[in-house]
């Protein structure tokens, strides 16, 4: 470019002066501006990394927590696993009792019933026997009866027969014992007479 004149060097000059003024302040104004959003992003940043403190800080809390629960949780486990074993092994004692006084009974229940059967059978035996003896007893006292029967009618004659030949034989001796007695009498009175006694007031 050719070279300009003086008056317009010394205007381009002032504009010169102007621009270079404007740019200071726009320069100044832009490096505020960084300055604030420098300023601004510290705070930020600092606002971001107390942040990140506090999200480290209950992190850990809960790390620790979920550690605590998950050693809650194992211990709970053991105790129920325990548990179960010891519960196990109860159910496993009682239901082997539960089996051994199931076939003991079972066993007692046998016996009873064959104890049963046997003494049902003696029952019945012994009561055919009964029946039996007492068949017998009535079938005995039926003929004791006839007999005693027979007997009495047998003993009833010779009674009746006995005493009626007694009184044929008292009949036919009335006359010799009256003059017996008779006899007799008199001897007495004759002795009482004797004695000097009256036998009328005897």
């Amino acid at each position: 470019m050719p070279p300009k004149t003086k008056d317009r060097g010394m205007k381009s000059g002032a504009q010169k002066k102007k621009k270079n003024t404007g740019a200071d302040v726009k320069a100044d104004s832009i490096h505020r501006l960084a300055l604030l959003e420098k300023e601004l992003l510290q705070d930020r940043l600092a606002l971001q990394r107390n942040e990140a403190r506090q999200a480290k800080a209950s992190e850990e809390q809960l790390k620790q927590r979920l550690q605590g629960l998950k050693a809650e949780l194992d211990e709970a486990r053991r105790e129920g696993k325990a548990i179960y074993t010891e519960m196990s092994l109860r159910c496993q004692k009682l239901q082997e009792k539960l089996d051994t006084r199931s076939s003991q009974l079972e066993k007692e229940l046998s016996g009873l019933k064959e104890e049963l059967e046997i003494c049902q059978r003696e029952a019945k035996a012994a009561r055919e026997e009964a029946e039996r003896a007492l068949d017998e007893r009535d079938g005995t006292l039926a003929q004791l009866r006839t007999h005693i029967a027979d007997m009495e009618a047998k003993y009833e004659e010779v009674l009746h027969g006995s005493l009626d030949q007694l009184l044929t034989k008292m009949r036919a001796m009335k006359p010799q014992w009256d003059d017996a007695m008779l006899r007799l009498h008199a001897r007495h009175k004759e002795q009482l007479r004797k004695f000097g006694l009256n036998p009328l007031d005897l």
